[in-house]
């Protein structure tokens, strides 16, 4: 999967993490613990065979935890108000959850078990008074996996890139534990890849007087609308999106779905275009589907969702340790952008007849989009309320950016090769982002040539299996317009 750089939106004073009793949280970490958000990853590991947990307090205790101080500290005041991370004593087993139901029942019994547990740990608070992380031990056997190990951690100890860092370097390799584990390359069909958007704004700004043109008209119209829906300017209410205050306090179904990367690449291949194209038109499409699907007249909708963009200026990983490597590009922290793009609209018989014209929208949306210097602008906003305001007001600003639209769409690049940890094979995993103040969340990571989609949608609202079924009809119809062999050989 390609990663999009750009200039960060929220510049991170980035701490250094050693080993001192306190040190200052950053200014994405004091948003993400304000008054307004609470926002927390939840990443689940799914185990090939049953989960022995007896070594699980050594395994935080010599491997997790030492990763980062702020997994051994909490977030106080200071005599200034200023909030600090303090380094405590980790009571391991606090931290530690082991679920309990009846013995002897049905997989399918044990999926609904599942997922109600993870409906209501998406919904709990961390407590203040410890570091802002637990492990959840599902060991009963579901459709899925043998059993699941759960870890969730509060977004103020870092964005998605640098928790599942934290979390992939505690497992190995599970065919050659002395090798590191290595991940997909970064790579773009214009080979313009691994810049960061401010450079590469500024090369093109100075091509030619065309581009300058469109890239200053390009930046103002995204930055005014950005401003707009971060303020006033809110989606309508449908089948995706209730539009509802406090909606980040109920209920969540999460739901997952898997698609062949090789698929995802015959697609890129053939369209010449970018997995990640591949993926939104996917997502848009579906979603559309989904809305006729519950009879929504979306005729005049406007439905937006939030791109997330990691900004690291970065080409790839080879390995984990060079992952969190302090001095590394990949620097740890909360570095990443939000990206507004408009859900296209389905126009009649378009769905079946052309749904690939879905991913050429996306791709001309999110191309247009980083050809301006909008997300530039919105990070010089933001570091100005964060210093003439303060964190709290700045806070508001992000909650309303959310709050505003229909959806948020993240993903990350997950290891080639087969994981294991202490012994136990992962047969797959992905993660979810709750506490978010929106109806539906749609995450992805890529593991061993598969690509995980998982979708935590508002519990009452949206219809989990029937979104489900519309995001594998959009891929299905994309994919057999795209490479014309899979329908013939299909219908062999």
């Amino acid at each position: 999967m390609k990663n999009i750089n750009v200039k960060r939106m929220v510049e991170e004073e980035e701490e250094d993490d050693d080993e001192t009793s306190s040190f200052p949280v950053s200014p994405t970490g004091q948003y993400f613990t304000s008054s307004v958000m609470s926002i927390s990853v939840i990443c689940v590991l799914e185990s090939e065979i049953p989960i022995d947990d007896s070594c699980t307090v050594t395994l935080l205790k010599d491997v997790f935890i030492p990763i980062n101080p702020r997994f051994s500290s909490i977030m106080v005041k200071d005599k200034n108000g200023v909030k600090q991370w303090k380094k405590v004593e980790v009571k391991h087993k606090d931290h530690i959850n082991v679920p309990i139901f009846p013995q002897g029942k049905s997989k399918e019994y044990y999926d609904n078990c599942f997922n109600e547990y993870m409906t209501k740990i998406a919904m709990e608070q961390f407590p203040q008074s410890r570091p802002l992380w637990e492990i959840h031990i599902f060991k009963y056997p579901t459709t899925k996996s043998a059993g699941n190990l759960v870890f969730k951690l509060h977004h103020s100890l870092g964005d998605g890139f640098s928790l599942m860092g934290a979390l992939l370097s505690c497992l190995q390799r599970a065919d050659n534990p002395s090798l590191p584990l290595t991940f997909p390359s970064f790579t773009s069909n214009n080979n313009n890849n691994n810049h960061n958007l401010e450079s590469d704004y500024k090369k093109r700004f100075c091509t030619n007087v065309v581009q300058r043109v469109n890239g200053v008209v390009n930046t103002l119209l995204d930055f005014g609308w950005s401003l707009m829906k971060s303020t006033n300017l809110e989606d309508e209410r449908t089948t995706i999106r209730s539009g509802d205050e406090g909606v980040e306090f109920r209920p969540i179904d999460i739901t997952t779905m898997e698609f062949s990367l090789g698929h995802l690449k015959e697609i890129k291949s053939n369209l010449k275009v970018t997995i990640n194209d591949v993926i939104c038109g996917v997502l848009f499409l579906g979603v559309r589907l989904y809305m006729e699907e519950m009879k929504y007249d979306q005729k005049n909708t406007n439905s937006t969702a939030l791109v997330l963009l990691n900004t690291r200026n970065i080409a790839g990983y080879k390995s984990v340790k060079e992952m969190l490597q302090p001095k590394n590009e990949s620097k740890w922290g909360n570095q990443f952008a939000f990206l507004h793009v408009s859900l296209p609209k389905i126009d009649k018989e378009e769905s079946s007849t052309n749904p690939l014209s879905f991913v050429f929208k996306a791709q001309d949306v999110i191309q247009r989009k980083r050809n301006s210097a909008a997300v530039i602008l919105t990070g010089k906003l933001l570091d100005t309320l964060q210093k003439y305001r303060g964190p709290e007001v700045t806070a508001k600003y992000i909650h309303n950016t959310l709050k505003n639209s229909s959806m948020t769409i993240s993903n990350m690049i997950g290891p080639v090769e087969k994981m294991a940890l202490a012994n136990h094979p992962v047969k797959s995993l992905y993660f979810m982002v709750v506490g978010v103040p929106e109806s539906l969340t749609i995450t992805m990571m890529s593991y061993m040539g598969k690509l995980r989609v998982a979708v935590g949608a508002e519990k009452g609202l949206i219809d989990p299996q029937k979104f489900k079924s519309s995001i594998e009809k959009a891929f299905d119809r994309i994919f057999k317009a795209a490479v014309p062999s899979a329908s013939s050989n299909s219908s062999n």
